[in-house]
């Protein structure tokens, strides 16, 4: 099974912008966050500078912050011209709908999945699969890898690879993958894991949590098998810029968009 690479489907750089209050926020394993700038300016310079496409994510996505969360997705969709996926407190379609009619391209959904995986049936079936991105926040247990919500605040009995393959069944089109060990640490991407979904999930995987450095990006390619690769901080605070991370990547052999 598994995502067919062999058509030459180039790989994805994806900034990541977690949004507090209207700030971008960073932290490491998920929590010590501080700020990283306006995400307005940010996503324009990220769509600017070559990134594949941008994600959003509402990070305390209460029912008071939601108003003041739309407005910014719609000023940074003025700002852009790439691909746009935002998550964060999504728990019914009138939130996709909400978020797509402020220019959203994708939806992203988490916690709300896991406690209703038919709202992935309800979105697929309503957007169409592409729209619907579903993360998974996960940790490798003493017992294996198991699926966190509220942020990665409490753990649920779903195993990872079990519940990915539930996710791709009911009409995902995307898996975004943050390995909680690695959120924030800079010591690469989780490739094992990674590289075990691709091969056991027929949809492509967006590796998240680990990136330091450009190496840890390629690896994510080659050893992870990854579609996609996800981040946050190195792109934030300007320790990677994009143009110089593709022309590395092209140079290692992966198919970018240059």
């Amino acid at each position: 099974m598994g995502f067919d690479n062999s058509r030459g489907l180039a790989k994805r750089i994806i900034p990541c912008l977690d949004v507090k209050n209207g700030e971008t926020v960073k932290g490491v394993n998920f929590v010590d966050l501080r700020s990283a700038g306006d995400p307005v300016e940010l996503g324009k310079a990220y769509s600017d500078s070559g990134a594949d496409e941008l994600v959003f994510l509402d990070i305390t996505a209460s029912f008071e912050g939601r108003k003041t969360f739309t407005d910014m997705v719609e000023r940074v969709a003025r700002e852009i011209d790439i691909p746009f996926t935002v998550g964060g407190g999504i728990n019914e379609l009138d939130d996709v709908k909400r978020l797509l009619d402020a220019g959203a391209d994708k939806i992203s959904v988490n916690s709300a999945a896991l406690r209703n995986p038919h709202l992935i049936n309800e979105i697929a079936s309503e957007y169409g699969s592409q729209v619907c991105v579903c993360a998974i926040d996960a940790r490798n247990d003493a017992d294996g890898w198991h699926c966190y919500i509220k942020g990665g605040r409490e753990r649920t009995e779903r195993g990872l690879f079990d519940w990915a393959k539930e996710v791709a069944d009911r009409g995902a089109g995307e898996i975004l993958f943050t390995s909680m060990d690695h959120d924030g640490v800079k010591n690469g991407f989780a490739n094992d894991a990674l590289a075990k979904l691709s091969d056991e999930v027929a949809i492509p995987i967006i590796a998240s949590g680990g990136a330091g450095r450009k190496e840890h990006f390629r690896d994510a390619f080659l050893k992870g098998k990854a579609d996609a690769a996800l981040a946050a901080s190195v792109f934030h605070f300007g320790e990677i810029a994009i143009p110089d991370l593709k022309k590395y990547l092209s140079e290692e052999g992966i198919n970018v968009r240059i």
